[in-house]
């Protein structure tokens, strides 16, 4: 090298190059999906949420051949999920009680509980009998889906600003 020329960096990179480490050679921390606690929460809570939702399946029959118990769900779960998503970003970092309370009651529960597989069965089913119906209950199953979860985020904000008042 000539003088004056700077020496290239050889020290090891981080392991996670979006967290900032003293050390370059600390380890990152485990990904969620890589604890066995977090997997049993998820498992436990999907569990539930597929009970329920079978229960309610097995309750309510389809009218018409219409399967509106299985867009009632997903409505449902939608509104659901984004409330509390949206409840527990705005009360602190992902850790501790918010990360259990997410995994299990998000991910798990509601995970179990909404089904778009039973959706795109019914979908597909009503689509070969009734191309039209089929159309509108997909269409309409994912609008209403997207607006029930704006809805649940508005509805958390709306709480929020009450209770700051």
């Amino acid at each position: 090298m000539t003088a004056g020329a700077q020496t290239p960096d050889t020290s090891p990179l981080p392991l996670d190059s979006d967290i900032e480490v003293d050390d370059a050679r600390t380890p990152a921390p485990r990904p969620v999906h890589l604890h066995w606690r977090y997997l049993g929460l998820v498992a436990l809570g999907g569990m539930i949420g597929t009970g329920i939702r079978e229960a309610l399946s097995l309750a309510i029959p389809p009218v018409a051949g219409i399967p509106f118990t299985t867009a009632a769900i997903n409505i449902i779960g939608a509104f659901v999920l984004g409330f509390l998503l949206e409840t527990l970003a705005h009360r602190g970092e992902d850790a501790g009680r918010r990360r259990v309370l997410r995994l299990f009651a998000g991910t798990g529960i509601l995970g179990g509980f909404t089904t778009y597989s039973a959706l795109a069965t019914d979908t597909v089913l009503l689509l070969q009998n009734a191309p039209a119906v089929g159309l509108a209950y997909a269409v309409g199953t994912l609008l209403i889906g997207g607006a029930a979860t704006a809805g649940g985020i508005i509805s958390a904000r709306a709480i929020r600003r009450k209770d700051a008042r």
